[in-house]
């Protein structure tokens, strides 16, 4: 069994459930803060699958963002997370929003180690429940473009995200430091980073942070690119030294109910995930060469022991109730 522990799939359909089981896959859904509609885009619909089918879902819940001055904030964010908690959710995300576009009553640019986000983490480290977060963006994003990059598409096409150049933002380091920050003031917060915690660029960097936060992991979502840009052999040591601290994700996003559309275009999406997920099995089970976004490397061939911790044991040591159902 395997459990892609970072999606965003409305797989309600009993095509795509076929599909799940012969990969042999549970998804953790994902929910995202990126608008007011969040809650009826991810959230409503994650929530239900994982209530109907806790076999095959489980789902990560979020909080809306905060808007200066509100002193009630923290208070009503922890009541909705209880609430969330006891309705199944595996954990909490927070986004890139977070540092990158939440601004202050004085303008300035709010940071995760702001007080107002304090008692909130303070809550979940208490609790024992898991952060996952999504703060800043590739190193690429405050580079000039490259086509070389793994990242080239996606700032071509979103260049609101592509800071080159913009002295207005915080940088990269900014933005890593004050999650650091909080990863220091709660030693205890199991907190995983997302897409190789924004620093995909070099592992050697993430096992920097994996030596000094023993609950500090991470996944591979949408960064297999930026691995295959390193050495195979420095990946694939990486991976063996830290074997109980890096997740299996794929940050495949199709929210739209798959119950809502045709069989021809449910049969098209299953067709395109398991596109996915065949390039990151061939890249981590094999030493065959692999091709993905515009890169390619030798595939680093781990050993069974290290791919059941990445595939699933590390999934359900992160996130103790995934295996529920």
């Amino acid at each position: 069994m395997k459990i892609d522990a970072h999606i965003h799939v409305t797989a309600d359909a009993p095509q795509a459930i076929a599909f799940m089981e012969d990969l042999g896959i549970k998804f953790l859904n994902i929910s995202v803060t990126h608008g007011d509609d969040w809650r009826d885009h991810y959230y409503r619909r994650f929530s239900a699958l994982a209530e109907n089918d806790q076999e095959h879902f489980a789902w990560c819940t979020s909080f809306d963002l905060p808007r200066f001055p509100d002193p009630a904030y923290a208070e009503r964010v922890i009541a909705g997370l209880d609430e969330d908690f006891s309705n199944r959710a595996v954990a909490c995300k927070i986004w890139k929003n977070i540092g990158m576009e939440v601004l202050d009553e004085n303008g300035c640019f709010v940071q995760i180690d702001h007080p107002i986000f304090r008692p909130i983490l303070d809550y979940m480290e208490r609790e024992g429940r898991t952060m996952i977060a999504h703060l800043g963006e590739p190193l690429a994003c405050w580079q000039p473009l490259d086509p070389g990059n793994p990242h080239y598409g996606y700032y071509s096409q979103y260049p609101e995200w592509h800071l080159y150049g913009r002295s207005d933002f915080p940088s990269h380091t900014e933005i890593i430091a004050a999650r650091d920050r909080i990863l220091e003031r709660h030693p205890k917060l199991r907190f995983v980073g997302a897409h190789l915690g924004s620093l995909e660029h070099d592992v050697t960097e993430v096992a920097d942070r994996f030596d000094r936060y023993p609950n500090f992991a991470v996944d591979v979502s949408a960064r297999l690119g930026d691995l295959m840009c390193q050495d195979p052999e420095k990946v694939r040591a990486f991976f063996l030294k830290y074997p109980d601290r890096i997740l299996f994700g794929t940050d495949i996003v199709m929210p739209d109910p798959f119950s809502s559309l045709d069989p021809d275009t449910v049969t098209l999406r299953c067709e395109e995930m398991r596109q996915v997920y065949d390039t990151y099995f061939q890249y981590f089970e094999t030493d065959r060469l692999t091709t993905h976004v515009g890169q390619s490397s030798t595939g680093i061939n781990l050993p069974e022991s290290v791919l059941n911790r990445f595939y699933l044991e590390n999934a359900s040591a992160f996130y103790p109730d995934i295996l529920a159902g």
